[in-house]
Parts: structure tokens; sequence; C-alpha cells
């Protein structure tokens, strides 16, 4: 199961804890991904999408069918 944004791409990212003796070991930055069920009106359907928090606002803001229009104007899709 893979950790990416269906709608943005985000994925996790690479960094390191630091120790309180400076002492470095590698760990990962996740995204805030949640699994969401959408409704599109225009074939009458329900797909389910693994969106970041960010997405999810983007989607409230703008609606599902123009964040989905716009991955495939820029080819993501």
């Amino acid at each position: 199961m893979s950790r990416v944004c269906d709608l943005t791409g985000k994925k996790a990212l690479k960094g390191n804890n630091v120790s309180f003796s400076n002492k470095k070991t590698k760990r990962r930055f996740y995204p805030n991904l949640h699994t969401k069920k959408f409704y599109l009106p225009e074939s009458g359907e329900w797909i389910t999408l693994k969106v970041s928090a960010a997405a999810l606002k983007t989607v409230n803001k703008k609606g599902i069918t123009a964040c989905l229009r716009s991955l495939i104007k820029t080819g993501t899709i």
C-alpha cells in the first residue's frame, strides 16, 4: 500500500531524528493521508481516493470535478 496522495502526489520525505547528543538516525515524514469516498454527479458513481489533508481542503473549496479536471489537464492521470 503506497503512501502517496492521489490528487497532489505528496509522498514520504526523508530526514533525521536528532537526539540531545546530536546523534542522527534516519526517519521518514509521512503525508497526512485519508481514504475518502467522493461522489461524481456527472457519472452518478462513487470513487475512493487516498487524499492528503491539504488536497481535501482544495476539494472542499473547488469541488471534486474541478480537481479531477485539473489533473487530467496537467496529464497526471
